[in-house]
């Protein structure tokens, strides 16, 4: 069901220009995908939200869809000024942004953590996922996705703010987001190293056994030991240590 929360007339007032000092925020009651409208007039500092997307789309062409009013989906442009070996953090620092501006918004959420490369995780639940796009300029299109007034999942894998016991509004989970954003691309011009130390302290993909799965079908066992100064994930078998720059990633129980 819809929110019966007034947060899609808050969403719709940060549309207005002017309303966001330093983003040029645009809003549409509904669109099929916010990263493809963002994508098709890419600007640096433009954001795209909309209070129901039809037809968003996660890692690997997978479709993201969500009943209206009840999630936060926005799409960011930023000109991150990263060299190529650098991108891979984007999707990394988004989740670090998303996970504090949950806790600004909702400060009683407890064991907010993030899954490598792109998913944000509350108590092991997926409460928000991120697609990175690169577009010419090159400009990054930051996708987010965040459940936060559903009561009801398709999958016990997922969850939302509301299941967690936060009833917030997703105006005010935007502006939060905007501002971590801009922050944390502060800190990764300014100090690469404090960025990854921070990273690896909330990440829950370190410091357990994981199955990989990797492109073309194969898949590697290991634990979760590090992340590396270009954002890939090492994982550390018995006989092995494998690098991964691009996979899906099982946290085993």
């Amino acid at each position: 069901m819809p929110s019966p929360h007034p947060d899609s007339e808050h969403l719709a007032a940060l549309g207005v220009p002017g309303a966001v000092p330093g983003w040029d925020l645009e809003y549409l009651a509904e669109t099929g995908s916010t990263n493809a409208v963002a994508a098709a007039g890419a600007r640096d500092r433009r954001v795209v939200v909309t209070d129901h997307q039809q037809a968003g789309r996660g890692r690997l062409g997978r479709s993201w869809q969500t009943p209206a009013g009840v999630a936060l989906t926005v799409s960011v442009v930023v000109d991150p000024r990263l060299s190529d070996s650098r991108w891979p953090w984007l999707p990394l620092i988004t989740g670090l942004a998303v996970a504090d501006a949950i806790a600004e918004v909702a400060p009683a959420v407890a064991g907010v953590e993030l899954k490598w490369p792109n998913d944000v995780l509350i108590d092991g639940a997926k409460v928000a996922g991120i697609l990175l796009e690169r577009v010419p300029g090159p400009l990054a299109v930051l996708g987010v996705g965040i459940n936060v007034h559903q009561r009801e999942l398709p999958v016990p894998t997922a969850t939302s703010l509301a299941l967690a016991g936060a009833d917030c509004d997703r105006g005010d989970l935007l502006l939060a987001l905007l501002v971590a954003v801009d922050g944390w691309l502060v800190r990764l011009a300014e100090d690469p190293e404090g960025v990854r130390q921070e990273y690896v302290r909330r990440c829950a993909s370190l410091r357990r056994d994981l199955t990989v799965h990797l492109p073309g079908e194969s898949r590697f066992d290991g634990r979760g030991v590090d992340i590396d100064d270009s954002g890939r994930l090492v994982v550390r078998s018995a006989s092995q240590e494998l690098v991964v720059s691009a996979g899906d990633v099982v946290h085993l129980r």
